[in-house]
């Protein structure tokens, strides 16, 4: 084995390969043409004299050994960021990427000018800011930080809890003059519901009393979307009623544009999560997108405190 010849760039491309199993989806990951990248992992093979992939014409996979070294591979890659963290810090001036991962509706809303402010502050740090609402593999998408609404399974990601999003049922004015304002929840079974297709149960809705009591009561409607910006929308347009997170509609209380209804009973909080890949949390750049993050996010309607002792 030539030494000289096992390089970080083939490293990264290795390691990159393993994650996702795509050399197309890592050559448009890392700006290279494909070819670039086969040759990385060609040459690096070489290097260390086995064969660290198994190629398909559908997939790539790690072989034994291939596995073994990726362990070492990213500890590696991860020392040398690390190292060019600490010289970086001499000056004071963070720099590299962060690839962060969002709720759509509450990115767009709220944690994209989050970014901007963070970017202000740190303008040598570039952002990646990824918004989708489905559930994702951080290492094998390449993410630093996830922001995730609802319970989460099991997982090697650190987890730190934000807080419990507050849930409000809400309609429009001209919708309740038309179709009548419910006065017991009950009362729903009857009315039009915007609904999320993508939530398992949004045909039933539960409803917690403020002086106690669950109801759990049919939630049928005519529209039903799949983003949260989608719902607020048809909220505002009076396409009836729905329950919402309290910072995707606060500004259209705040204005009229929607009112509270069944002011006495409220559906579950939802826990907001941040999730970290745990080799990335020591970098300063990361590090610091993760608490300004996290303070900002306190500060929005309706996210309740998490209860002291969980994280």
């Amino acid at each position: 084995m030539d030494r000289s010849d096992v390089t970080l760039e083939r490293m990264r491309s290795f390691v990159r390969v393993a994650e996702r199993g795509s050399l197309s989806a890592v050559a448009r990951e890392l700006g290279l043409g494909q070819s670039t990248v086969t040759r990385h992992l060609r040459e690096l093979e070489q290097a260390v004299g086995v064969s660290l992939l198994t190629r398909t014409t559908r997939s790539v996979t790690m072989t034994e050994e291939g596995r073994r070294y990726y362990a070492d591979c990213v500890q590696i890659l991860r020392l040398v960021e690390l190292a060019v963290d600490e010289v970086r810090s001499t000056r004071g001036a963070p720099a590299g990427t962060v690839r962060v991962s969002c709720t759509a509706a509450f990115g767009v809303l709220h944690v994209s000018r989050f970014v901007f402010a963070f970017q202000d502050r740190y303008p040598d740090v570039a952002v990646d800011l990824s918004l989708t609402d489905e559930r994702i593999d951080l290492v094998r998408e390449g993410v630093d930080i996830a922001l995730r609404l609802g319970p989460l399974p099991d997982s090697s990601m650190k987890l730190r809890l934000l807080g419990q999003s507050r849930r409000v049922l809400v309609a429009a004015p001209d919708y309740l003059a038309s179709r009548g304002r419910p006065t017991r929840p009950q009362d729903l079974a009857s009315h039009e519901g915007v609904r999320m297709s993508n939530i398992a149960g949004s045909d039933v809705l539960v409803l917690h009393g403020r002086r106690g009591g669950r109801h759990v009561v049919p939630f049928a409607g005519r529209l039903r979307v799949d983003h949260g910006l989608a719902a607020r929308e048809a909220l505002a347009a009076g396409r009836g009623i729905a329950p919402a997170h309290l910072w995707l509609v606060d500004d259209l209380l705040a204005s009229g544009q929607l009112e509270h209804v069944l002011q006495d009973y409220a559906p579950p909080s939802v826990p907001l999560n941040m999730l970290i890949v745990p080799e990335r949390s020591g970098i300063a750049r990361v590090r610091l997108l993760i608490d300004f993050l996290a303070e900002r996010i306190a500060r929005l309607p309706g996210i309740e405190k998490p209860q002291p002792g969980k994280n």
